[in-house]
C-alpha cells in the first residue's frame, strides 16, 4: 500500500483574488474574509484526489481533521468522485483559521506514519512551514494554492501533482532532487519591492529525465552512467565507516573504480560476493553472513546494493549474506540502492521485491525508496511487500 500524507492550508491563497498580494497574517486573512473571499485550497486538493481515485485500491492517505484535509475526502466521497481510504492523525485547535504551528505539528505527526510522500496544499508560506519541520529524506510535493509561488517544490498544477504521484505509485521513472524553498517579504511586495529569501531545500519528485549521457536514440551509455554512480558513492565516503558492497554488475563496477581510485592493497573484488571497504581500503572480500555480522559489530556501516535486472529483487536472491539481522544492524536509513535507469526500465513498472525471510523487515522495507541512477541523480521507486 502506497502511503500519502496530505496537509491542506485552508487559508492559503485567500488574499490573492482580494488583491492583497498574499495571505500571510491574521489581518490579511480577516480583510479577505470581510470582502467575501475564500481560499481555493480545498478545491485544489480535491482535484488531486479525483485524479488519484483510479488508484484507490493501492493508496492510503494520512491526513488532518476538518479543513486541513478530512473535508476534502468527505466532500469528494459524498459527490461520488472518490472512494479513497484515509486516516486522521492530527486535529488543529481552530479548524477555519489554522496557524503555521498547526502545519508544523501536522508534518511531525504525519512523519510518524512513515508516508511515502508528503503532499501539502498551499503557497510559499506553507512551504516554509513544511520545510522547517520535515526530514531531509522525506519526499515532499507542493500542490499550488497560494498567491506567491517562488519555491521550486511545487508541481505546475494540481493535476500535474497527481500525475507525478500516479507515476510513482505505478513504478514510473520519477527523478527526485532537492529544490529551493523561497518566500518574499509581503509587506515589501505590497510596496512594489520584490525581496525573495531562501529558507532551505526539500526533496521533491519531478518528471523522469534523460539528460545525461544519451545517444540520439535516447539510450543511456551504460559505462558512463556507471562511472557517474561510482563518483556519487565516492563523494559520500566517510572515514571509519564500513561500506558493504553487495553482489551484481553495477556494484562490481563501483568496486573496481574504488580499487583504481585508492590503489588498494587487496587488488581484486568479486562479482557475486559481498566485499567490505573501510578507510580507502578493501578489508575483506567475499564475506559470508557470519563474517559480515562480526564486521558490522565493530563499525558504523553503509550498504550499497543493486537490483537483479528483469526480476527486480533487492534482497533474498543472490545476496543472502545480507540477512535480516545484518540489514537491521546496518539500519534501513543506511541502505543505498544503485541502478541505471535502463535496468529499471526493464522492470516495465513492476515494483522491487524483498524476500529477507523476515516478514516484519520486509514490511519495513516496502514503500518508496531512493535509487542513485547517476552522479547527483536519483529517482524514487516502489518496493513491494508480498
Amino acid at each position: 500500500m502506497f502511503k500519502i500524507g496530505l496537509i491542506v492550508n485552508p487559508v492559503a491563497g485567500i488574499g490573492g483574488p482580494a488583491g492583497l498580494k498574499g495571505s500571510d497574517g491574521d489581518d490579511i486573512y480577516q480583510q479577505a474574509k470581510d470582502l467575501g473571499f475564500e481560499s481555493r485550497a480545498t478545491q485544489r486538493a480535491e482535484l488531486v484526489l479525483g485524479v488519484l481515485n483510479e488508484l484507490a485500491d493501492s493508496l492510503e492517505f494520512i491526513t488532518c481533521s476538518g479543513s486541513m484535509g478530512e473535508d476534502c475526502f468527505t466532500r469528494s466521497t459524498k459527490s461520488g468522485l472518490t472512494s479513497l481510504k484515509y486516516t486522521v492523525v492530527y486535529t488543529p485547535a481552530e479548524q477555519a483559521h489554522t496557524s503555521p504551528e498547526d502545519t508544523i505539528k501536522a508534518v511531525r505527526r504525519i512523519a510518524e506514519e512513515d508516508v511515502d510522500i508528503l503532499l501539502f496544499v498551499g503557497g510559499d508560506g506553507t512551504a516554509r512551514d513544511v520545510c522547517s519541520a520535515v526530514s531531509s529524506k522525506q519526499p515532499v510535493l507542493g500542490v499550488p494554492a497560494g498567491v506567491k509561488m517562488h519555491s521550486g517544490v511545487f508541481a505546475v498544477t494540481p493535476k500535474a501533482a497527481a500525475a507525478l504521484v500516479s507515476d510513482m505509485v505505478q513504478g514510473g521513472l520519477v527523478s527526485i532532487a532537492e529544490h529551493e524553498v523561497r518566500d518574499i517579504d509581503e509587506n515589501a511586495f505590497r510596496s512594489g519591492i520584490v525581496k525573495s529569501k531562501h529558507y532551505g531545500e526539500m526533496l521533491t519528485p519531478q518528471e523522469g529525465r534523460y539528460l545525461q549521457h544519451v545517444k540520439c536514440g535516447g539510450m543511456e551509455i551504460e559505462a558512463l552512467v556507471l562511472d557517474d554512480i561510482a563518483a556519487d558513492i565516492i563523494e559520500q565516503l566517510e572515514d571509519d565507516t564500513l561500506y558493504v558492497l553487495g553482489s551484481g554488475g553495477t556494484t562490481k563496477h563501483i568496486k573496481d573504480v574504488l580499487l583504481n581510485e585508492f590503489q588498494c592493497e587487496l587488488n581484486n573484488t568479486t562479482l557475486l560476493g559481498v566485499d567490505l571497504f573501510l578507510n580507502n581500503e578493501f578489508v575483506a572480500i567475499d564475506v559470508n553472513e557470519h563474517e559480515l555480522h562480526e564486521w558490522l559489530l565493530k563499525y558504523p556501516s553503509r550498504l550499497v546494493v543493486t537490483i537483479i535486472g528483469g526480476q527486480g529483487h533487492l534482497f533474498g536472491r543472490g545476496n543472502q549474506q545480507l540477512s535480516s539481522r545484518n540489514i537491521q544492524t546496518i539500519g534501513l536509513d543506511n541502505i543505498c540502492i544503485v541502478a541505471t535507469k535502463s535496468k529499471i526500465k526493464t522492470l516495465e513498472g513492476r515494483p522491487l521485491v524483498v524476500d529477507t525471510g523476515d516478514d516484519m523487515l520486509d514490511q519495513r522495507l516496502a514503500g518508496l525508496r531512493q535509487i542513485i541512477t547517476g552522479y547527483d541523480d536519483r529517482i524514487v521507486y516502489p518496493v513491494e511487500y508480498l
